[in-house]
């Protein structure tokens, strides 16, 4: 059985904030995720947007840790290399939001965030496509978009090459503590730790039922959402909102990190046992389509390259963030919800803080920064004959749409935390995210990972258990391999 000082339960956004701070520790931490790879949840299917603070009610855990989380952005993306705009953000309004806008002004205020209340005027300036009923708008500019499953992956390598371990495909089926340890079983082993904590998304009660604390009512709600290929990028500037109602932030239009267009999401409430199905609905679509109209009516809908669906999960009204009454040294951070990006951040250093004072660990004098990688869209003619004459796969494209090479796919299933799936790929260096979806690339992706890893094409999965893409090949009908 091996011990660790402290296991983090959950491969999320948040989970890997907490390592990552946790690996600046002299401790031995362990990150157990039951996916196979991190960031395939909420962190995967969300906005992406690094939210200003001005929507959570003051004094709430969500105000703190959003505005707290929100300025460790800049520096923080720069240190991991994670793309990040900040681009501002809009709540548009009609001339009868005025009243409600002075409601988010004097929050945003009272939360200590940079807001004002603009004309007509001053929004075309930063958004010529804004409907033509569209009269007032609180702007926000310390608001941003980021890529949240890079940023999720950037801090899962950055902790692992300061000594953390991350074990994937391990679901926790057992938690107990037995006088001051705790032990975790999973399908693969047996664990025990001084401190534990719960960072499992949407199965952050079933680990707290696992224990016998208190499993708080969990609410889900899926939210349908448009990607536009990059030619669409100039008909948004700043992340658009229309006023909030009871369901959240509502549908709105926005740049991405990565140079597309986001519309989105839609609330629809789900059962428990559904929340992690993520399936698109038609009306869903629907609605995200009427919204839009709302806000930027000039969006092409024709450029659509992707749809998909993500969830949230609340918890009343507000983040819990607390270490157990019941077991000292188990700490849960559930309901995780918008803006729980954002939060991220601050919430792994507040917790890997509380870690630390319970258990006396003592900080390392300093930690290895993570190396940036080769992009080729990135670099400059000379950067890349220099590159590909010292490594003639950063001279191969396989990615066509996104001019991925495959030096980027190799450094990725060679990085800290390996790529092994071909979701995973995609999610590192965008193969098969551009304007085909891995039309094109998918094929010699799978080629390049069944080599890399010595297994038969057969078995190239795109994501979890049971995902093989070719289990069958074509000869007088279909024989299995």
């Amino acid at each position: 059985m091996e011990k660790f000082d402290v296991i983090v339960i959950g491969g999320g956004v948040v989970g890997t904030a907490v390592l990552r701070s946790l690996a600046a520790y002299q401790a031995k931490v362990l990150l157990l995720e039951k996916a196979s790879d991190v960031a395939t949840g909420a962190s995967r299917a969300n906005s992406g947007i690094v939210h200003a603070g001005y929507d959570a009610e003051t004094g709430t855990k969500k105000a703190f840790f959003n505005v707290k989380g929100a300025a460790m952005f800049p520096a923080l993306t720069k240190e991991l290399h994670v793309p990040y705009k900040q681009v501002g953000s809009l709540v548009a309004a009609r001339e009868t939001g005025l009243p409600a806008l002075r409601v988010l002004y004097d929050r945003g205020v009272a939360n200590g965030v940079k807001v004002e209340i603009i004309d007509r005027k001053r929004i075309l300036a930063l958004e010529p496509n804004v409907s033509d009923q569209i009269a007032y708008a609180l702007y926000a500019p310390e608001a941003g978009v980021v890529s949240p499953y890079k940023l999720t992956i950037a801090q899962a390598d950055h902790a692992v090459i300061n000594g953390a371990e991350i074990r994937l495909e391990e679901k926790v089926t057992s938690l107990e503590k037995r006088e001051d340890v705790f032990y975790l079983s999973t399908d693969k082993g047996t664990y025990a730790a001084s401190y534990v904590i719960n960072a499992a998304g949407a199965g952050a009660a079933e680990v707290n039922a696992l224990i016998g604390e208190d499993a708080p009512v969990q609410t889900h709600a899926v939210g349908d959402y448009y990607i536009l290929d990059s030619k669409e990028a100039g008909v948004v500037n700043t992340v658009v909102f229309p006023l909030p109602d009871e369901k959240g932030k509502g549908i709105l239009v926005a740049p991405t990190a990565d140079g597309n267009v986001i519309l989105g999401p839609t609330s629809r409430k789900i059962p428990h046992e559904a929340a992690e199905d993520n399936e698109v609905t038609r009306d869903g679509l629907a609605l995200v389509r009427e919204g839009v109209g709302r806000l930027i009516p000039s969006v092409n809908l024709r450029n659509v390259i992707r749809v998909y669906a993500g969830t949230r999960t609340a918890v009343g009204n507000d983040f819990i963030i607390e270490e157990s009454k019941k077991y000292k040294n188990y700490f849960m951070l559930l309901g995780i919800c918008s803006p729980g990006l954002t939060s991220a951040p601050a919430i792994g250093e507040y917790v890997a803080g509380q870690a630390a004072a319970a258990l006396g660990l003592v900080k390392k004098q300093q930690t290895i920064p993570l190396p940036d990688r080769f992009h080729l869209t990135k670099a400059s003619e000379e950067e890349i004959k220099q590159k590909v004459a010292s490594d003639p796969t950063f001279g191969r494209i396989v990615c066509r749409c996104e001019k991925v090479t495959e030096g980027e796919i190799l450094a990725a299933i060679r990085s800290p935390l390996p790529a092994r799936t071909v979701d995973a790929v995609k999610r590192r260096v965008r193969a098969g995210m551009g304007r085909c979806q891995g039309g094109f690339c998918r094929p010699r992706v799978m080629e390049i990972l069944s080599r890399e890893f010595g297994i038969p094409l057969s078995a190239v999965r795109l994501g979890d258990k049971g995902s093989e893409i070719a289990p069958y090949e074509v000869k007088d009908g279909y024989e299995k391999i």
